[in-house]
């Protein structure tokens, strides 16, 4: 894997169980704005899905309104759904998660990481003008 695909899996692998982020989250949070798609190619050559420790959960980065990828490489929008929803993940309707409630807000519970990646926007961030909301 290229240095991109790998602060990509650095980045998802931070995402705690029952959250979300989106393709364009993880894109600014990897220093990368406007690479959401090459993100997306990032995780479809995802070495090592799952939710196990030390596992790339791919399963919980999704569209930035919430909706599922309908080409989830590792069994389509039903297992990532279902995988989802085994993690306490809600859902605003049967194909988008509540990103409100759900949506990684980008900082950690405890001090790690490597120092090589950002792994949380400045204080004064804008998610919803970035977003596009």
């Amino acid at each position: 894997m290229g240095d991109f695909s790998e602060r990509v899996f650095a980045v998802v692998r931070q995402v705690p169980h029952g959250k979300v982020a989106s393709y364009g989250q993880v894109a600014r949070l990897i220093g990368a704005p406007r690479s959401a798609r090459y993100v997306g190619y990032a995780l479809h050559a995802n070495p090592d899905p799952g939710a196990e420790v030390n596992h790339i959960p791919c399963h919980r980065i999704v569209f930035k309104d919430g909706g599922l990828c309908r080409g989830y490489a590792f069994g389509g929008p039903d297992v990532q759904r279902e995988m989802l929803e085994e993690e306490g993940v809600t859902f605003s309707d049967d194909e988008h998660v509540d990103m409100g409630a759900c949506q990684w807000d980008g900082r950690l519970d405890s001090d790690g990481g490597d120092g090589n990646v950002p792994l949380a926007p400045p204080p004064d961030f804008d998610w919803e003008r970035e977003l596009g909301d």
